[in-house]
Formats: structure tokens, sequence, C-alpha cells
């Protein structure tokens, strides 16, 4: 009887070359990734220091000077270059846009605060009141801006625009609620009536008559106002 005859192994299949996963990717310490990650951040804080260095100073210089000012003045407030600023903002129009849409936003984002601190209905008072001053302390930003709403940072602009008629119509809805004015109130009629008491602050004096006004205009709003603790019928 013959010896069975011996063959050779079967060469094992190796497996075609493909991209490590995560679980075969060695974990790298959080102490290796620290320095990197903040060597990486700090650029970026930075240009966001700088930026809103600018959008201050352009504020505080348009208010001051006008918006027609020259630019190396912004910068020059701001602690930066003037290469810098144009970097941010590669035109006076999207510098006024910039300017415009951050004082918006602090404008609006006092309105939770408000309500919180003073009774719905005063909220409204001190809110348009504000508005009023903010339109009042910056008439030569308001002005430009009317020219560059439809064209640099159009978007921007048209976005904070909303934002102001919904932060009024959020007050609204509050001093409504608490039944401090009557039912039925209408946001947008406020906004029509805040433009118009805007327009006449460019005089001396004319900014105290129209805060005078504001609050004429809120009491009209009390009138048929459902019956409030510490309110007379």
């Amino acid at each position: 009887m013959s010896e069975p005859r011996a063959t050779a192994p079967r060469p094992v299949p190796q497996p075609a070359h493909s991209a490590p996963t995560l679980t075969s990717t060695p974990k790298i310490p959080v102490s290796e990734l620290t320095p990197s990650t903040a060597e990486a951040r700090r650029p970026r804080a930075d240009a966001r220091r700088k930026h809103e260095a600018i959008l201050a100073a352009a504020t505080e210089v348009f208010r001051s000077r006008g918006a027609d000012i020259a630019l190396d003045e912004v910068a020059r407030h701001a602690g930066v270059g003037i290469g810098t600023l144009y970097r941010h903002f590669p035109s006076r129009e999207a510098l006024l846009a910039g300017a415009y849409v951050r004082e918006v936003n602090l404008l609006c984002d006092g309105v939770e605060t408000l309500l919180a601190e003073q009774p719905a209905d005063q909220a409204l008072i001190t809110w348009m009141q504000r508005f009023i001053g903010y339109v009042a302390e910056k008439p030569g930003m308001a002005l430009a801006l009317k020219s560059i709403v439809h064209t640099a940072d159009s978007a921007a602009v048209r976005a904070s625009h909303q934002r102001i008629y919904t932060a009024l119509h959020q007050l609204v809805h509050a001093a409504e609620t608490s039944g401090a004015i009557r039912p039925g109130a209408c946001s947008d009629d406020l906004a029509g009536a805040l433009s118009g008491l805007s327009l006449i602050t460019n005089q001396v004096g004319s900014r105290d008559r129209a805060n005078r006004l504001v609050t004429l205009l809120v009491d009209g709003l009390r009138y048929g106002a459902p019956v409030t603790p510490g309110r007379e019928p």
C-alpha cells in the first residue's frame, strides 16, 4: 500500500489593502491633542475679537462723526490696521451693515431681560424708547443703510428687520397675555408708529417728545384691558 502523496499547503489569501478603521487607529493621548487644539483655536478667537472690536469702533465713530468718516479712523479706534479692517469688511457698505446688525442684535437680545425685570406693558414702553434712542443716536447710519439695503449684506439687514418685528411681537403678546393691554393689539401697527416717531428725533428736545408719545401710545392700549390686581376697573 502506497503512502498518501503529500500536498503543498495552500497559500493564505492576503486581505486587500484598506484604509485603517476607527478600531484599528491608535488612540492619541489627550495631552498630545491639547496644545495643537489650543493653537488652532487661538487664531479664530483672535479673529473674532478683532471682528467685534471693529464693529464696536464703527458704531461709535459713525454715531459721533457720521457714516462718511474715513475708515482709517474706524481702524484706529479698533486698534487694528486698515488691512485687517478690509479683510473683515471689504467695503464701507459691508461695515455699515455689520454695525447695524450688531446693534439690532443687542437691542433685541434685551427683550427677555426686560420682561423678567418689568411688568410687560412697562417693558414694551422701555423697549420702544430704546429703539427710538438707537435711531436718534445714529441718524447717519440710518440714512446710509437706506442706500445699501438692497446691495451689500442685504439678507443680513433684512433678517435684522425681522428680528425687530419679532421682538416687538413678543413684547405685545406678553403684555396682552398678562392682561396689561387690551386684546387684539397689532405689533405691525406699533412698528409703523415707531417708524413715524423715529423720524422726529433729529431736532432739539424731540427725543423726549418721542418718548412721551410712546407712553401715550401704550396708555391707549391699556384702555379696555382686563382688570388686573392694583388697577381700578
